[in-house]
């Protein structure tokens, strides 16, 4: 399936209303509507945002890889989880997008559907597993007796593997054939070549339930907290410990907001774009400023490590120690690299004074065992 280059006169009847009908749709040009400096602008993002978001998420996946407590806890799973899609995210959109934005490649239908079928692949595993980090914590706050049994190591990898599958067949589904049957005419996207309304649909409300699921469970968290709070304020009184400092659920209550603050102020411009191009005609204006809301879910890839992962102090720990060993390795390679040439080395001169004190081992046991035999001799000729 081709964009066609130009439209019949009953094709141009009927979309009289498009705002890229007078535009060249030749390799989806209609799509690459980012003029210069907009260009520059979205450039710069993408270039600062996506090594950067790459580098942290790698590092939060190694020092859980390399702790073995860490890999045993379900908490930390979800967070690798949450890492290994942004380093995903940070991968497939950086450079789907700079390349057909900016360096305007234009890729057949296939090359371009499974591109983007990696971007979402990506951004959906991503708020899936903040939505199964919420539920964690749900559990950890209104289940804290039975955590432990509840949410064992084996559902939380369960979780993840439904997580992912479930991820991967939605986001492809394009690829696989449920995509736009005509070039430029409903029911095509004018956000996303290829793309079929009903699709992109469905696809901007399964995240907004997604977002609607992660809102709900913090809310709920805030709610018991702060009900736990006003009990124990109750019994200890006026002049108790709990107004001597900040309270848990305030602290909770800022911690969260800061989270949900981000989370719906990075994801929630970009869907409204995409729920508007499915009820009307975008303008050219519209496209750019999409273009620009895409960029603020790279955003939030880039931030997820410092909120959830970041803030935990087993994690810092860890990774502190793993550091720790890093540096340790390096001053013993460092310190065998420097060596002095010409002179043995450490392993040598062991070897050599391991062979001579055996040598002088060995003739003093035969001297020892000489001098027995002379004492023993003269009692044997008596």
């Amino acid at each position: 399936m081709e964009v066609p280059t130009s439209l019949g006169p009953s094709d141009a009847k009927d979309n009289a209303s498009s705002p890229i009908l007078n535009m060249s749709c030749e390799n989806l040009e209609c799509y690459m509507v980012l003029i210069e400096a907009e260009k520059k602008a979205i450039g710069s993002i993408c270039f600062l945002a996506g090594p950067f978001t790459l580098l942290e998420n790698a590092l939060v996946l190694g020092v859980i890889a390399a702790t073995a407590t860490l890999r045993q806890r379900p908490t930390y799973l979800f967070i690798a989880s949450i890492a290994l899609a942004d380093v995903f995210a940070s991968c497939f959109f950086t450079i789907s997008f700079l390349d057909f934005h900016l360096f305007r490649r234009s890729d057949g239908p296939t090359a371009y559907l499974f591109k983007l079928g990696g971007v979402t692949m990506a951004f959906t595993s991503s708020v899936g597993s903040l939505l199964l980090t919420a539920l964690d914590r749900y559990l950890c706050i209104y289940q804290a007796s039975s955590y432990k049994v509840l949410l064992t190591r084996r559902r939380a990898l369960l979780s993840l593997l439904i997580l992912w599958c479930a991820t991967i067949v939605i986001s492809f589904l394009p690829l696989m054939g449920w995509r736009c049957p005509t070039g430029l005419s409903p029911p095509c996207s004018l956000l996303f070549p290829y793309i079929n309304h009903a699709y992109l649909a469905c696809w901007t409300s399964f995240t907004l339930v997604l977002l609607a699921l992660i809102l709900c469970a913090y809310a709920l968290i805030l709610w018991k907290a702060h009900r736990h709070e006003s009990s124990m304020t109750s019994l200890q009184g006026a002049a108790g410990t709990g107004h001597a400092r900040m309270r848990m659920d305030i602290r909770l209550a800022r911690t969260f907001g800061l989270i949900l603050l981000i989370l719906v102020g990075c994801w929630l411009p970009a869907l409204s774009l995409m729920l508007a191009d499915v009820f009307v005609n975008l303008e050219p204006t519209q496209q750019r400023a999409f273009a620009f809301c895409s960029t603020l879910c790279l955003v939030n890839s880039a931030v997820n490590p410092l909120l959830y992962a970041l803030r935990c102090r087993e994690l810092r720990v860890a990774l502190m120690q793993l550091l720790q060993r890093l540096c340790e390795i390096g001053r013993c390679k460092k310190s065998t690299d420097n060596l002095i040439p010409g002179l043995p080395s450490t392993d040598n001169n062991s070897t050599v004074i391991s062979e001579y004190e055996m040598s002088g081992t060995r003739t003093t046991q035969l001297k020892s065992i000489s001098k027995m035999v002379n004492n023993q001799q003269p009692n044997i000729i008596k």
